[in-house]
């Protein structure tokens, strides 16, 4: 697998992650009808530097790097990230998250923060800490899902 940083010509394909991601309403705080251009928008931003993974020439998996506060916070990274669901199971998230963390010590980030990792995605929790991180916090009813309800979710960080 390679992981490289983003360019113009990836955004459809990462488009086209997302719009398969956020229709789970499992892991994404965006709504399923968020519109391509909004999601783009936000996950595309200049201020952010974002990597996709590629797999024999196909797109399989998309994060980016920014930082969590601005000014005074801006020691503290935060990321977000999405893996084409008929490439789960790979080990797709595990090596953009050890990518990330690595580029994100090389970006000179003292610490990573995930300021929501939804308590019901078990998968992603399990991922996270045993890629080095803490859960720090419990938000109550943070999310609120279609079919399950409010869902808490948990503060994720480590000290790079």
């Amino acid at each position: 697998m390679q992981i490289r940083k983003a360019t113009k010509d990836d955004h459809e394909a990462i488009w086209g992650i997302t719009e398969q991601v956020i229709a789970t309403c499992e892991s994404l705080v965006f709504a399923p009808d968020t519109s391509r251009e909004r999601m783009l928008a936000f996950w595309c931003n200049r201020k952010k530097h974002v990597y996709v993974a590629v797999i024999n020439d196909k797109l399989v998996g998309t994060f980016f790097i920014a930082d969590n506060q601005p000014g005074m916070g801006a020691h503290v990274a935060n990321a977000g990230y999405m893996t084409d669901p008929s490439s789960e199971g790979q080990g797709i998230g595990y090596q953009m998250g050890e990518f990330s963390i690595q580029e994100a010590r090389r970006l000179g980030y003292k610490s990573m923060q995930f300021n929501i990792v939804l308590k019901s995605n078990e998968r992603a929790v399990r991922l996270w800490q045993r890629l080095g991180f803490e859960i720090v916090g419990e938000v109550p009813e943070i999310f609120d899902h279609p079919s399950k309800g409010l869902i808490n979710g948990y503060v994720m960080w480590q000290r790079l």
